[in-house]
């Protein structure tokens, strides 16, 4: 018997790995993370069938298949398989179950006939030996994310339904307001998540937490579909979420209910009415008017995806948010994924360590345990918490605490700069040697729209056969904390063309090793992300200004020769430091600083403010007024 990787064995046997999963599973042979035990006897049966789907080219598909199923199988994004689905005139979604017809029209689009795989039947799982943790033994409630464009309405929908749905009279109103609520809908909860929008989002799906089932995306009907609109849609969309949109402020008199659609069909989001699968609902979060319908849409999307959960299983939960209260200490909303959090239990919450103190609901009523899709606030940790944290709960607290300091120690290598696994268009190729990436993520930021479209529609034509090169949202302005955050939990980078990095959006670039690049000439843009395409990008160089100096005297001087007699007007001057000197707005020199002196004494460097003589490389003809431009030339990421 001996161990080896299904990928490998799809290698060597040319085929897809699907392929080989699909044979094996036939012949009772199953994976342990990717890899199996194979004897030389099943090894020979395996490349027989397997060669046989090959030379057939057969893909096997489940009954119900999905376009996330088919992308899997034939081993391609799935962008390309929603390409072939829209060539066809199907709109779908990833977690849509196709019909049969149209999975296999799409498969034969990619040159392969659909083996469709017979459904497990009832009497295996009953003959099954009970396993101590039975998945998706019970359904449980949606978990609701609210985006969309600043002043649209986002915060007044979230509070029409908190009043109308959870403060009754028997409770008092809420006592304290956490990150996330629970309401009832004729008797199905549903649990919002109170985030201040796409940018608590995406942060929580940087740090691998992806706890949303349906993003609602608000538009106000009277405004349209506006930027923060646009990066919502393409923060959902690449979180692989279903998305509902309310269409708010329908109650003022300028509203356009089919404006907003029509502007949506170009977002790629198409309404049911105009036969797609996406669910419009029109509301006031002013008068409520269509708000029971927007909760009802949310339940019928919950039922469709079946959505359910192990109450009895092993913890898994994420933190929604955190602070440091004066008085409690360390207090993290959490919200349970999956099994039952109880009192007084161990809890790891990515570096933060311990036992559960105190829990209390979204009301402020104290809580003993908390099961799937629950909110809770708990107390006990030693340290707060960062947002988007997976929560682990340990038997024993030594175990716990030994996890915790494993886990600090980590990070501390990794703020040294070790471990990163952001990409870089210099790494691409050593990521793909190392199978890590076949799709070049970027996102976009221009000065105009049009520059926007033009880099994006050329972006878009690069073509290699072992990268796919997506754009993962464009827009227009300069580069954000939103952008670097969606750039981070995707593995992106971030292309600016003709506009700035604003200071919160570089210092974030910096902690998430996100790397952004700007440009002012398309072309280098284009030819710097084809080289890198190819594994042939060189590194890139960018000027950086240190000083100005004022030539005020030219004189000369036994034993030095010429010398400059200046005055440092801004910044600082080094020397061995890069110029140009310019007369009367002309450059007459470019070149380096040779020598640097303050009185007789060589010096390193000059401020402003200080008169200094200056010496060039191999020129002597300065006048009194040239203007020095200092600068250095540094390697940017």
């Amino acid at each position: 018997m001996s161990k080896v990787e299904i990928e490998t064995l799809a290698a060597d046997l040319e085929a897809l790995p699907s392929q080989v999963s699909f044979v094996l599973a036939e012949l009772g042979v199953f994976s342990d993370n990717g890899s199996v035990d194979l004897d030389s006897d099943t090894l020979e049966l395996l490349r027989e069938a397997v060669g046989e789907m090959v030379s057939a080219k057969l893909i096997a598909l489940p009954p119900g298949a999905t376009p996330r199923d088919i992308a899997s199988a034939l081993n391609v994004g799935h962008v390309e398989v929603q390409k072939a689905l829209m060539k066809s005139g199907t709109l779908a979604a990833l977690t849509t179950s196709l019909a049969q017809d149209v999975a296999e029209r799409i498969v034969d689009e990619f040159g392969y006939t659909v083996k469709w795989a017979e459904p497990p039947k009832p009497k295996a799982k009953e003959e099954d030996k009970p396993r101590k943790r039975a998945i998706g033994s019970q359904p449980r409630a949606p978990i609701v994310t609210i985006m969309g464009h600043v002043d649209h309405g986002k915060t007044s929908l979230l509070d029409y339904i908190r009043k109308a749905k959870v403060a009754e009279k028997e409770f008092g109103g809420i006592t304290q307001h956490i990150g996330a609520y629970q309401v009832n809908v004729d008797g199905k909860k549903v649990t919002f998540l109170d985030t201040p929008g796409h940018e608590a989002f995406t942060a929580m799906r940087a740090r691998g937490a992806s706890v949303t089932d349906i993003a609602i995306l608000v538009v106000a009907a009277d405004d349209g579909v506006m930027p923060q609109t646009i990066e919502a849609i393409n923060h959902a969309k690449n979180a692989e979420v279903p998305i509902i949109v309310a269409i708010n402020k329908i109650d003022r008199p300028e509203a356009n209910v089919q404006k907003v659609k029509q502007q949506l069909l170009e977002h790629e989001l198409v309404p049911t009415d105009f036969g797609g699968q996406v669910e419009v609902v029109p509301v006031s979060a002013m008068t409520g008017e269509g708000v029971d319908n927007l909760l009802e849409t949310i339940v019928l999307q919950a039922e469709l995806m079946e959505l359910r959960a192990d109450a009895g299983g092993e913890v898994e939960g994420v933190v929604i948010e955190a602070r440091l209260d004066k008085g409690r200490g360390p207090v993290a909303t959490i919200l349970v994924e999956s099994g039952t959090l109880k009192l007084g239990d161990y809890v790891l919450a990515g570096e933060a360590v311990g036992k559960i103190k105190a829990m209390f609901d979204f009301q402020g009523k104290p809580l003993k345990d908390a099961g799937p899709s629950t909110p809770a606030e708990i107390l006990g940790l030693d340290q707060v918490p960062n947002a988007g944290e997976t929560i682990k709960v340990f038997l024993d607290e030594r175990e716990a605490k030994a996890e915790a300091e494993r886990l600090r120690e980590e990070s501390r290598l990794a703020s040294m700069g070790e471990g990163s696994t952001k990409v870089s268009l210099e790494t691409l190729k050593q990521r793909l040697e190392e199978g890590e990436s076949k799709e070049l993520r970027i996102i976009i930021k221009g000065d105009v729209q049009g520059s926007v479209e033009a880099v994006k529609g050329l972006i878009e034509k690069i073509e290699n056969p072992e990268v796919e090169v997506r754009v993962l949202h464009s827009g227009v302005g300069s580069v954000t904390e939103t952008d670097i955050l969606l750039a981070s939990a995707s593995k992106a980078i971030v292309v600016g063309f003709n506009t700035k990095v604003e200071p919160s959006a570089k210092a974030e670039a910096e902690r998430q090793r996100v790397q952004i690049r700007l440009y002012r000439v398309i072309y280098e843009l284009i030819e710097d992300i084809e080289r890198a395409v190819k594994g042939m990008l060189e590194p890139k160089f960018e000027e950086r200004y240190l000083g100005s100096v004022e030539i005020r005297v030219a004189f000369k001087l036994t034993k030095q020769g010429h010398v400059a007699g200046c005055y440092v007007t801004d910044g600082k001057v080094l020397r061995g430091a890069r110029c140009r000197v310019k007369r009367d707005g002309e450059i007459v020199y470019e070149g380096k600083i040779e020598s640097l002196k303050h009185i007789k004494e060589d010096v390193r460097e000059m401020a402003a403010g200080f008169e200094c003589g200056i010496q060039f490389e191999n020129w002597t003809s300065f006048k009194e007024g040239d203007v020095i431009e200092a600068y250095e030339v540094v390697q940017v990421s």
